[in-house]
């Protein structure tokens, strides 16, 4: 377990007396946890008087945003981006009027965040202390979506320039995992941005959120519609650079056989030149004879067809020449 906010703004060591003592008394604290574990699932049972459903909840990872009203507390899934970008940061919410539960795995650098904004102003200084510290986490969370898509705008354009100089597998492998990936933000922004839109529009009562608090959720909201719109264009300017990528390997590969149709179709009349004369009939071999008829025949024959080829090959264009 970590370190305990309390309502006068210092941070203890999380020991299950210390909690005891502070939830008894009645006063404000935030207990922040990396995962559930033993000892952590006895405190939100016995102490805090969690509903099973909940730890249970609390203890598997991997679940989409959203929020449960329970009698005595509410709970709520919000993810944010991971650290490295490759997909999403997911925390869990148990709060009521006098605590609030954090439930987190690894390091987070939300969680670090808030406790130095915290540090600066005491959560009892405000009306709803638990709906200001849920805020601020939530939008530590949610803002950390922006740096990651600004990188994902500037894979995306080095990916454009390069493409267009030369298209490889390397950069089709690239184009995926980043779609992957954005599929991966979007499946938590979507049903997130919807569960703040019903927290906004009063749909979903959020306990302790007043007409101030209200102000807060249409700001977290409003960042949600903006990462949304973000991974819609994200996403449409991803199907554009691989849709680039597909045209240009055709384009190179309808260049590439046009060259070969053109040299196939040089050394056709060739092999049918040089097949004709080579019958060993006895007329080609008794009168076509001399120094004479090899150039005439022989040589003369076949330049006049490749040239005559590559001539009207460059007057239809196909070697880059003037067209009819």
């Amino acid at each position: 377990m970590h370190g305990i906010i309390t309502s006068n703004g210092t941070a203890s060591e999380a020991t299950p007396e210390e909690i005891r003592r502070l939830h008894g008394a009645q006063q404000f604290l935030w207990l922040d946890l990396d995962g559930v574990d033993e000892q952590a699932h006895d405190l939100l049972l016995n102490v805090f008087s969690v509903h099973h459903l909940a730890v249970d909840d609390a203890q598997h990872f991997g679940q989409r945003p959203k929020i449960e009203d329970y009698d005595d507390f509410t709970y709520m899934v919000v993810h944010g981006a991971s650290p490295d970008g490759s997909g999403t940061e997911e925390v869990h919410f148990i709060f009521a009027d006098h605590f609030v539960i954090t439930v987190h795995r690894g390091p987070c650098q939300a969680m670090d965040s808030v406790r130095i904004r915290i540090s600066h102003r005491k959560p009892s200084d405000l009306e709803s202390p638990q709906i200001a510290l849920i805020y601020l986490v939530i939008d530590q969370l949610v803002d950390s979506f922006f740096p990651m898509l600004d990188k994902f705008d500037n894979q995306i354009d080095e990916l454009e320039d390069s493409i267009l100089v030369r298209p490889t597998e390397q950069q089709l492998g690239k184009l995926f995992a980043m779609k992957r990936s954005l599929i991966t933000v979007r499946k938590a922004i979507t049903p997130q941005r919807d569960m703040f839109a019903g927290i906004t529009s009063g749909v979903i009562n959020l306990p302790g959120v007043n007409d101030d608090g209200q102000r807060y959720m249409r700001d977290i909201y409003d960042h949600l519609i903006r990462i949304s719109d973000l991974v819609d264009g994200y996403r449409d300017l991803l199907s554009g650079v691989m849709d680039t990528h597909l045209s240009t390997v055709s384009n190179r590969l309808n260049v590439v056989m046009k060259q070969l149709t053109i040299i196939a179709t040089v050394f056709l009349p060739l092999s049918f030149l040089t097949g004709f004369f080579g019958q060993n009939f006895s007329y080609l071999v008794g009168h076509i004879t001399g120094r004479a008829p090899f150039f005439i025949f022989g040589i003369g024959l076949e330049l006049a067809a490749a040239f005559g080829l590559l001539y009207l090959f460059r007057k239809r264009g196909w070697l880059g020449g003037p067209t009819d």
